[in-house]
Formats: structure tokens, C-alpha cells, sequence
């Protein structure tokens, strides 16, 4: 009778943990936006700083923000980047 007690105890609190596990994931998930992350792929990743930004990621999340020009990127002007990122805001209705 204690171990079917037990497992009984047992199954309710994994199912109690888990359904508040699953309420608080949802409750506190981080939204991103999905242009950040295309913006950041455009980038030719070479992380300089010549765009003033500590890295290509920063990068791409001001000019996401709308706080940097498309074409701040130095060492993407030659490859089309700045083109790139244009085409992406269209996409997303930001430019």
C-alpha cells in the first residue's frame, strides 16, 4: 500500500511540475524578430567593428531597431550586403 501511495504522490507532482513548467516556458518566452536573424545570415560575419558595432550580430539588431543605415557594413558594401538587407526590411514591411 506505501508504494502505490508513492507512486501515486509521484505521478502528481511530476504532473503538477510539469503543467507549471510548460505555463511559465510560455509565460516568459523571449519573442524575436525574425528579420534580426535573416539580417545577421546577410552579413559576411567578419565581426571588424567597422560598422561602429561590437560585431556583426549588434549589427544586425540596429539596423533591425531601425538605428543603423543598411549600409554601415564595410566589408559587405562589395558583396551586396546593404542590397540584401534592403530586401529583407521590404520583406518584413520596415523599409
Amino acid at each position: 500500500m506505501v508504494i502505490i501511495g508513492s507512486i501515486l504522490l509521484m505521478g502528481i507532482l511530476g504532473l503538477a511540475s510539469g503543467t507549471f513548467l510548460a505555463f511559465a516556458a510560455k509565460k516568459f518566452e523571449v519573442k524575436e524578430d525574425p528579420a534580426v536573424k535573416e539580417i545577421i545570415d546577410a552579413l559576411p560575419g567578419v565581426n571588424c567593428g567597422a560598422c561602429g558595432y561590437p560585431g556583426c550580430e549588434a549589427f544586425g539588431k540596429a539596423v533591425a531597431k531601425g538605428e543603423a543605415k543598411p549600409d554601415g557594413c564595410i566589408p559587405g558594401k562589395r558583396t551586396g550586403v546593404p542590397e540584401k538587407i534592403r530586401e529583407i526590411q521590404k520583406k518584413h514591411g520596415k523599409g
